[in-house]
């Protein structure tokens, strides 16, 4: 049996961006032609795509790191880079995407076939045909393209089902799935036959709907006792619950404490007991059945949950359990996909921040070190530029507002200088 994986960490990184080209135009009795340095090609975008030929996240156990191609570099006469392709990573329906570091839901791949953009690709970097001006007619330098940052996210399936099948292990669960659905999921008997939810489609008078049958819970599994968390997950997303129950007495179980201990787990679990709710009282076919379906109507009659008395071996009052299934569902509404969690919306805070340490001025900022990649320090035209936009950008009245002087030292990005007036 395939292992089911519905959990796991990755890293993903869209790609940079191309950088410019400086070049000049060159032709035959041209002996000096202007800038024709293109630009540098967009990075590719991190996409993913909720597919239905997947079923779990078990591809990820052995590759864990994404990477979409970079845009390529421009190219002479105007020529820009080619863009990278788009990587688009196939997950289960159902999969949520959250940050690794924060917990935050970035996506929700909730319905096949949609796609979803994770990260943007780096735009490309200009040519140096975009820096020519009547004094500075050959620029000797092109920008960069946008570096991206890789993210590390975490990939958390729950699977999508109209109706969860809960219960402690060992009720019926799967039989039942298996009867009213062509589903076939390991059948035996002893605990914990089933170790992944398993999927069914169920047909009842001329419509259809999904039924998962979660893996048996014990107490205790609201706090992660046995696979607890693993198998909760998956009852998060239905629209309402069938609580099996063995109602023979077998093992020396309780049906009514049974019943009272799932609900526990249920509400503890994000409260999952407030779920529309119906019970299965399964295996009528044994002795002693009927005595524990009376004492467990009573029970859970102040709830207004109905009670079925059903045998999934004999097929013995299924259907009409199905017809209430349904009826209630009509009663639900549709289920909709997570909302990603709102991210914080930019504040208007200054692009650069001037640190002084130990007689050291650093100008910190998201463009600093994009800024000191567009310069080439070998060229006059270049370091030019480069002063203007300090200046520009406020940077040179900060460092002096912050008490730089002559000959202070001054760092950029991963550059020194010295602080000229």
């Amino acid at each position: 049996m395939a292992l089911f994986v519905d959990i796991v960490t990755i890293k993903v990184k869209a790609g940079d961006g191309g950088n410019g080209c400086v070049s000049f135009h060159r032709e035959k009795y041209v002996q000096q032609g202007g800038p024709d340095g293109g630009d540098g090609g967009r990075g590719g975008d991190i996409v993913f795509m909720a597919s239905e030929r997947m079923h779990t996240l078990l591809d990820f156990r052995y590759k864990r790191s994404y990477a979409a191609p970079n845009g390529e570099p421009g190219k002479n006469r105007r020529s820009s880079g080619r863009s990278g392709a788009n990587l688009v990573i196939e997950v289960p329906p159902g999969t949520l995407v959250r940050d690794k570091e924060t917990g935050r839901i970035l996506l929700d791949l909730y319905t096949p076939g949609e796609k979803k953009t994770l990260l943007r690709g780096g735009n490309g970097g200009f040519g140096n045909m975009h820096f020519a001006t009547p004094t500075r007619q050959a620029p000797n330098f092109a920008k960069p393209g946008v570096k991206c940052q890789p993210l590390e996210v975490m990939l958390e399936l729950k699977s999508i089902a109209d109706v969860g099948l809960v219960g402690f292990p060992n009720v019926g669960k799967s039989t039942l799935l298996s009867v009213v659905t062509a589903a076939r999921p390991k059948i035996a008997n002893y605990h914990f036959t089933t170790l992944t939810p398993n999927l069914g489609i169920a047909s009842q008078d001329g419509e259809s709907f999904v039924m998962a049958d979660i893996p048996g819970l014990v107490e205790g599994a609201s706090q992660g006792v046995g696979l607890g968390h693993d198998f909760l997950r998956h009852v998060e997303r239905t629209r309402m619950l069938l609580h099996v129950v063995d109602v023979s007495g077998s093992e020396g179980r309780d049906p009514v404490a049974d019943f009272d201990a799932i609900m526990r787990e249920l509400e503890q679990y994000g409260d999952l007991a407030s779920r529309p709710m119906i019970v299965a009282a399964n295996k009528t076919d044994l002795p002693g059945a009927e005595e524990h379906i009376e004492r467990l109507r009573a029970h859970v009659a102040d709830r207004g949950i109905e009670v079925y008395p059903i045998s999934a071996a004999t097929g013995e009052g299924v259907k009409p359990l199905m017809r209430s299934v349904l009826a209630m569902l009509r009663t639900l509404p549709e289920p909709a996909p997570i909302e990603p969690d709102e991210l914080p919306l930019p504040t208007e805070e200054r692009p650069f921040t001037v640190i002084c340490d130990g007689g050291i001025y650093e100008v910190v900022g998201p463009s600093m070190q994009h800024l000191i990649d567009s310069v080439n320090f070998s060229d006059e035209e270049s370091l030019n530029w480069f002063h203007r936009t300090l200046r520009r950008w406020g940077v040179i009245d900060e460092l002096r507002a912050q008490g730089a002087g002559e000959g202070d030292t001054v760092r950029v990005g991963d550059m020194e200088f010295d602080f000229v007036e």
